[in-house]
């Protein structure tokens, strides 16, 4: 056998050489990989600037070699508008939890979305406030237990998660919204196909792009790494069906 076999699995040039701070089995780590390696794929590193949430992924931009900028709590879509805006040439993606975009960034992703603004957004839902404790969030299923909701989530009181891409895709304005899980590596690859295709929606300066990635939260949902992903699939994904909720092909078409 010829040793001087190709490297198929590398680094991505977008990521820097660092140590991940993120707990064990948290599958933000994924979501990164699939978003550099779809910036390399397209060579578009050098004018792509990040913004970076209030929440687990605040600190994306120690792991990824473009520019990136630190939005208030739930303001990253307004700070994209505006960088995009000024530069329409740059490649703008804003990376945001479930607390930061589904509740108080809620009114900033759904005008922002309304406006068609062309920039892509990686929102990560964990159904859970992963940073600050593990308190319910938006996405917090029914009866799911929480350090706000010790006895489990009651709809009567809290109503029912918000599905967010449900939601904006109801939107008339042109857009792409799909919603896919990286709890499988063949939903990770799904997930890398969405994600690649909302970056070429905004290369193409065609439409405002959302990819809702469903995630796991290991330390926060109290199990371990493999009972979450079991927990994602079993009790998430029923209510978040996976697919594309809305494409501007077929917005045009109306």
């Amino acid at each position: 056998m010829n040793e001087s076999t190709h490297a198929i699995f590398t680094r991505p040039q977008s990521f820097r050489d660092v140590v991940t701070h993120y707990c064990p089995g948290c599958t933000h780590g994924i979501i990164h990989r699939l978003v550099a390696e779809v910036l390399d794929e397209f060579g578009i590193r050098g004018r792509t600037v990040g913004v970076a949430p209030v929440g687990c992924g605040v600190f994306i931009y120690n792991y990824f070699q473009t520019d990136f900028l630190e939005a208030p709590h739930g303001r990253a879509p307004a700070l994209a508008t505006g960088l995009k805006r000024v530069r329409p040439d740059l490649i703008v993606f804003t990376y945001q939890g479930d607390g930061d975009l589904a509740s108080i960034g809620t009114a900033e992703i759904i005008h922002a979305a309304n406006r068609g603004e062309k920039f892509t957004t990686i929102f990560v839902n964990n159904a859970i406030y992963g940073m600050t404790g593990g308190q319910m969030a938006p996405t917090t299923m029914p009866g799911q237990i929480t350090t706000t909701s010790p006895r489990g989530r009651n709809v009567e009181e809290c109503g029912y998660p918000i599905r967010m891409a449900e939601l904006i895709s109801t939107l008339r304005t042109p857009a792409y919204i799909e919603r896919v899980a990286v709890h499988t590596p063949q939903n990770i690859v799904r997930a890398k196909k969405a994600i690649r295709k909302a970056f070429q929606y905004q290369i193409d300066n065609k439409c405002f792009s959302l990819v809702e990635v469903l995630s796991t939260c290991p330390t926060n949902w109290g199990l371990t790494p493999n009972e979450s992903l079991n927990w994602l699939e079993k009790t998430m994904q029923p209510y978040y069906p996976l697919g594309v909720f809305k494409t501007p092909d077929a917005e045009e078409q109306k």
